[in-house]
C-alpha cells in the first residue's frame, strides 16, 4: 500500500496491539480506513454498504434474514449470496470461501479467502488487510473461527 511510512508504522502498531496473533505472520495493510463498509460487507464483496443485523435498520442486511447477531443469521445472510457450509478453510479450486468468527456465541468478524489462498479482512471501520491464515485474527477481539462457508466461483 502506498502511503506515509510513519503513518503506516503507527497503524501497524495499532493492528498488532489489537490482534497480537498477527505479529508472527505475514500480513499486509491493503487499504486506508473507511466507514463505508465493514468486514461483513467486505467478505460479501460490497464496498458500498455497512452490513450488520441491527434492529434499528441503520445498516444493510439481506431481506428475509433475521436481524439478530447469531451465527444462524450470518449463515442465512451468506446463503443469499450462494454460500454453503463446508468442512474446512483449505483452498479449494473453483470455490471462494469465507470464515465467520464468533466470541461468546456472537458473530464478530468475517474474512474472505483470495484465489491465492490468503485471506482478506476489513478491520471494523479501519483498514483492510491481507493475511496468511485465519488464526492471526483469533483472540480477545474476534474470538475464533467457528464456521467456514464456500460458493462456486462465478465465471
Amino acid at each position: 500500500m502506498v502511503g506515509n511510512k510513519g503513518w503506516l508504522s503507527q497503524v501497524k502498531q495499532w493492528i498488532e496491539r489489537d490482534y497480537p496473533n498477527l505479529i508472527p505472520t505475514d500480513y499486509e495493510i491493503t487499504s486506508i480506513d473507511t466507514i463505508d463498509y465493514n468486514c461483513v460487507a467486505w467478505a460479501a464483496e460490497d464496498t458500498q454498504r455497512w452490513w450488520w443485523p441491527d434492529s434499528m435498520f441503520e445498516s444493510y442486511w439481506p431481506n428475509n434474514v433475521p436481524r439478530e447477531e447469531t451465527l444462524l443469521a450470518f449463515i442465512q445472510a451468506f446463503q443469499t449470496l450462494g454460500y454453503m457450509i463446508c468442512e474446512n478453510s483449505d483452498l479449494e479450486e473453483n470455490y471462494q470461501k469465507i470464515a465467520i468468527y464468533t466470541l461468546n456465541n456472537k458473530p464478530t468478524h468475517v474474512a474472505r479467502q483470495l484465489f491465492t489462498g490468503k485471506w482478506t479482512s476489513k478491520l471494523g471501520q479501519d483498514e483492510d488487510i491481507e493475511h496468511d491464515n485465519l488464526e492471526g485474527l483469533e483472540g480477545k477481539r474476534y474470538g475464533e473461527v467457528t464456521l467456514v462457508m464456500k460458493r462456486p466461483i462465478q465465471t
